[in-house]
C-alpha cells in the first residue's frame, strides 16, 4: 500500500489568520510561515531600504581598505569606480536578503499587530438597558 502525501497545508483550516497583519484569508493565499502577499510585500520593501545602508556601508568600507591598503593609480580610476558601484550593487542584494531573513526569523509585527475589534459588548448591553 502507498501513503498518501500529506502538506502542510492539510493540518490547517482553509481561513487562516496572518500572524503579521491578523487579517483573516485563504488559506492559499499565506506562506508556510502563514504570511499573506501584503505583509510579504511590506517587508521585502523594509529591507531593501536596508540593503541599500548595508551596501553602502559595504562599499565605503571597501573604499577605505582599497584608498589605503591598494593605494589605486590615476590610471585605472574609471575601474574603481566601476568596482565601487558593483560593490553597492552587490552589496545591497546581500545586505537585503540578510534583513529580509531577519524579519521572518523574529517576526516582530506578530507581536505588536492589534486584532481587529469587534462589536463591543458595552455598546449592546447599553442599547438593552435603553428599552
Amino acid at each position: 500500500m502507498t501513503r498518501e502525501h500529506v502538506s502542510w497545508r492539510d493540518r490547517y483550516p482553509t481561513e487562516v489568520t496572518c500572524v503579521r497583519c491578523l487579517e483573516v484569508h485563504d488559506q492559499m493565499e499565506l506562506d508556510r510561515m502563514l504570511w499573506c502577499d501584503t505583509c510579504r510585500r511590506k517587508a521585502r520593501a523594509r529591507a531593501a531600504w536596508w540593503g541599500w545602508l548595508g551596501g553602502l556601508l559595504f562599499t565605503a568600507g571597501m573604499g577605505v581598505y582599497v584608498w589605503f591598503t591598494v593605494r589605486p593609480t590615476d590610471l585605472v580610476v574609471g575601474g574603481w569606480m566601476a568596482t565601487m558601484i558593483a560593490a553597492i550593487w552587490i552589496g545591497q542584494k546581500v545586505a537585503r536578503e540578510f534583513a529580509y531573513g531577519g524579519m521572518r526569523f523574529r517576526n516582530a509585527r506578530a507581536v505588536e499587530a492589534l486584532p481587529l475589534k469587534a462589536p463591543s459588548s458595552e455598546a449592546t448591553t447599553a442599547e438593552d438597558d435603553s428599552l
